[in-house]
Formats: C-alpha cells, structure tokens, sequence
C-alpha cells in the first residue's frame, strides 16, 4: 500500500512524542481542540475510568451500541500491535490514510504546544469521530482521570470500575488520592456509576459526587448475578440490575471477575436507554453484543483463547491486582500448572507479580518486549532465582515464547501476561494478528 512507507514515518513521529513524558493540565489538550474546532463537542459519549477492567467495560458497552445499530465510536488505550486499534468505528481500526491526514493537520499545533503522545491521539480520535458522525462514543482514560486528555468531555455517564493502588508516582500512594484523580471524571449533575470496594476510594468518590451535585450508583447495591457456566471462552450468568432480570445471557470474555464489568455495561446501556433516548437498545442486543464482544469492539487479550494444541492464553494483566484476578480464574478454568511467559514495564511492581504467579506456574520464562518502558528479562530471571522459581531466559518474546512451547509437557497450558506490549508480540509472532 502506498501510504504504508508515509504512515510508519507518521507513526514515528508520533511515538517520539512520548520523549515529552506525562504533563499535568488540560491546556494542551484544549489548545488542540480548539485548533480543530472542538469536536469533541459534536456527539455524546460514555467517560470510563478505572484501575482494571475499563478496556473490558468500555468493549462490552461499545459492543452493546454497536448491536444496536448505532454507529460508535471506542477510544482505548493501549494498543497490542498497531497504533490503529486504539480508536474504532464498530469495531473497525481507523485506517492508515485517516492517521497521516490528521497528525499533518496538527503537526503545527503540536509542534508550538510540545503536546505529548497521548493528547495527540486524543485530539485525532474526537476529529475522527466527528467526521464519521457517530451516533456515540465510549472514551476510556488513559492514566488516572482528573488530568487525563479526554477529561475535556462532558459524557451522559460516567463509569469508575474499581480502585487499587498503581502509577503511584503520578496518582498518589493512598487509595484516597488514586481515588481522587479517578474521581475527577465525575462532572456536575451526571451520573457515575462505580464497582468500586475499597471504603477509603469509595467514601472519597461519594465527597467528589457531593460537590458535584452528582448521583454516584454502587453497582453492587442494585444488581445481583448468578454465574450459571464458566469456559475459556466466556460465561454464562442470570443478572438482575434494579428489578430487571436477565436470564442465561452469555458474554464472551472469561473469568467470573469480568461479571462486575457486566454489570457496570448493562446499568450504563439501559441508562442511556431510559434518560438520554437511546430506544434502539434492547434485550436482544443487549445480548449479541455481549456474545460478540471481540467482533464488535476488537477487544483482545482478556484470558484470550489464542491457541489449542498446546493451550495458549494470553491476558494483559499488568500489575499485581490484575495478576491475582487473572490467577483466581484459571484456577477455575483449566487443570494443572502453567508455563509462564513473562515480562513487565520497568514502573510494575514486577516482584509482587510474579509471587502471585508462583503457585500456578511449574516454570516461568523471562521476557522484554522491544520498547524502552521494558524491565531487562535479567531482573525478572534473578527475581525467579531468589523466588527459586524453575526458570528460563527468555529474551525477546518471540524467543521466549519458542522455549516455553520447548518446555510445555502433554496438555500443559502456557500463559502469556505482564503487560499489553508482551501479549502484543506474541499475537504477532503466533500470526494471529490480522
């Protein structure tokens, strides 16, 4: 394809906006917006925060619309391979040209603004998505939320999946202060709802919620499910949400703890449905869009089922809370141990990870995808040393990928987690990327 040649240049330049790093405010995002002529301001959209599970409940929730017949926008983040995946139109990446057309209008305005990596992307999704007038959009944070380029929306909802300690650097070491910057995505007068547990976040999203004039749902309050099935791939569950009752629905991520995720995409839905007028929403696609959730948003490498003989699986858990997520499920899904590919961004707490890991792994190998962020695989090999893990060096993910297939017995399953960068690799080393 000609513009191929082009698009990796645009690609390039765009990459090395994160040697600008993470800037706190808004202003940048607003100089760009602005400079397009707001269009963030040219469709509604549903706003998604959160530690763990927003990637997940963001896909339910654009599948759901997508089901419905309303054109949607998704903005996630990050990607697995290419730059693409992070914003879609039913679930179809944006396409090369469309990327090279935008970052050459705002190339100017970048360039005066020193605007970062991520307000860049931001500001081409909203034009993206008011150029193809989508009927809405689902836009998940980046990285916490009250300075988060997309906190420029003014959504119909708001949604905070959970909150644990992370990226303590940047949101605070208190689940009162990562709270605090999640929070900061709950607008005067709209609605947020919320699965979040932990007393300290939640009494501080109940204060934001206040001061906002906001009504702040408790998922767990007004909901209850019945996990009926469970498989690799996907679940089937009775859900009743405020009365409502809906029978033998299956959505097709695995892992009982994409339920709460359910739960939050339902409630948002029929939200929308009841106050802002979204009538085409209903029972029925309500559950093809959940059953058809990779279909209809791209979402991969959640437990993802990539390979059977031998069992692949591959998630992108990246940090200790979703490591222990990820271990309680395949405890319930598959027999046995695992092998192990592994490998973390240097700002992980990579040794928490890998005591979580431990106990399901007969072995572990150690990986870096090709990105600076990555931990050197000669810090996670010494940390299975002083765990006195079996272990192996991996090197690139591709490598180790060969010797974990090398040391899988009969009907041993590898998994392959860590981080979005190394589950990403490995999709395209195993081709089973399109």
């Amino acid at each position: 394809m000609a513009v191929r040649p082009i698009y990796n240049k645009t690609l390039k330049f765009l990459y090395d906006l994160q040697l600008f790093g993470i800037k706190v405010g808004l202003n940048n995002i607003q100089t760009l917006l602005r400079y397009l002529g707001n269009p963030e301001n040219h469709f509604p959209t549903i706003h998604i925060a959160g530690t763990n599970g927003k990637g997940s409940t963001a896909s339910m929730i654009a599948s759901i619309l997508t089901a419905s017949g309303y054109r949607t926008g998704l903005y996630t983040s990050p990607h697995l391979i290419d730059f693409s995946e992070r914003i879609r139109i039913d679930g179809e990446r944006i396409a090369a040209d469309r990327i090279v057309h935008y970052t050459k209008i705002l190339k100017p305005e970048i360039e005066r603004t020193k605007a970062t990596f991520f307000e860049v992307t931001t500001a081409i999704a909203f034009q993206y998505f008011s150029d193809e007038r989508v009927g809405i959009a689902v836009i998940e944070t980046g990285l916490g939320g009250r300075w988060d380029a997309t906190n420029v929306i003014s959504p119909l909802i708001s949604v905070i999946t959970n909150i644990d300690i992370e990226h303590t650097e940047y949101l605070g070491k208190t689940y009162k202060k990562i709270a605090s910057e999640k929070g900061g995505i709950i607008k005067p007068f709209i609605p947020c709802v919320t699965a979040t547990k932990n007393s300290e976040a939640l009494n501080q999203l109940k204060l934001i919620s206040r001061k906002n004039d906001s009504r702040l749902i408790e998922i767990d309050m007004i909901s209850s499910c019945l996990l009926r099935r469970e498989t690799l791939i996907g679940s089937v569950v009775d859900v009743r949400i405020n009365n409502v009752e809906y029978k033998n629905i299956f959505l097709s991520l695995a892992g009982e703890h994409q339920i709460q995720n359910l739960l939050l995409s339902i409630f948002t839905v029929e939200y929308i449905k009841k106050v802002e007028g979204f009538k085409q929403i209903s029972e029925k696609s309500i559950r093809t869009g959940l059953s058809l959730i990779s279909r209809y948003s791209g979402l991969r490498g959640r437990i993802d089922l990539i390979q059977h003989s031998p069992l692949v699986i591959a998630d992108v858990a990246h940090n200790p809370h979703g490591i222990s997520t990820l271990v309680l499920a395949l405890k319930r899904l598959i027999v046995g141990k695992v092998v192990t590919v592994f490998g973390v961004m240097i700002d992980k707490d990579y040794r928490s990870m890998i005591t979580i890991l431990k106990p399901i792994s007969r072995c572990m190998v150690s990986v870096a995808p090709q990105t600076s962020r990555a931990r050197g695989d000669g810090d996670l090999i010494d940390e299975f040393h002083a765990q006195s893990i079996n272990s192996f060096k991996g090197g690139s993910v591709e490598i180790g990928l060969q010797r974990a297939f090398e040391e899988c017995r009969h009907n041993e399953t590898v998994l392959i987690t860590g981080s979005h960068y190394v589950v990403g690799e490995a999709l395209k080393s195993l081709k089973f990327y399109k």
